[in-house]
């Protein structure tokens, strides 16, 4: 698959050819699914957390004595029948919501979300990219000048490797997130409407990717 290739005032200067065992993986839906739900629950964060009756303060000695009183028997104020005791059932952080997923099936996810957006015209390769500084100004006129489809939409930057002049810049636009080629996955693919790129990125994919 040949896909444009444009300079950062977004005029096409040339075209560069596509993997294709990269970016023409066909759909399997339910892989793709599996894939990406997998990868939500592994970041999912466990933050709330209740105390059982173990793990209330207080409740060593016993409230009252067993009989005579004329009330109803108690052990411990832990308990949770009593205002300030355990909580049953409630909700625990040591909760494990982890799914294992193969690599194999999490590399062919990762290309069939690759393929979608090539195949939607949602990649956008640029022959070069640089930042100067660690400014904003220069990286904001490069989107504004490439054909995306939605300008407000969400775009990811990806890099072939650590550029900190490139992020730093990034980090100031409100809809662009870097990442670099390594660490690509299927989720945060699908997450972006459109994919930005230089040339130098997908020869990255393929070495860290292609077994």
């Amino acid at each position: 698959m040949k896909t444009p290739v444009y300079n950062q005032e977004g005029k096409e200067v040339g075209q560069v050819e596509l993997p294709k065992e990269i970016f023409e993986v066909a759909l399997q839906q339910d892989a793709l699914h599996q894939v990406v739900i997998s990868q939500m629950a592994n970041r999912r964060q466990t933050l709330a957390h209740t105390k059982d009756r173990r793990e209330v303060s207080g409740g060593g000695k016993k409230p009252w004595r067993q009989k005579g009183t004329g009330r109803a028997r108690a052990g411990s104020i832990r308990s949770p029948l009593w205002r300030g005791g355990g909580i049953t059932f409630g909700p625990r952080k040591d909760k494990v919501f982890l799914q294992k997923i193969n690599k194999k099936l999490r590399r062919k996810a990762l290309f069939m979300a690759l393929s979608e957006k090539a195949r939607r015209s949602q990649i956008i390769i640029l022959d070069e990219l640089h930042a100067g500084s660690a400014k904003a100004k220069i990286l904001t006129q490069t989107f504004k000048q490439l054909p995306l489809q939605k300008k407000t939409a969400k775009a990811m930057l990806v890099l072939p490797g650590m550029e900190r002049n490139i992020i730093q810049s990034a980090n100031n636009l409100p809809n662009v997130q870097t990442m670099q080629a390594k660490d690509l996955n299927a989720l945060d693919v699908l997450s972006f409407h459109s994919l930005v790129m230089p040339k130098e990125t997908i020869e990255v994919i393929k070495t860290t990717f292609v077994k």
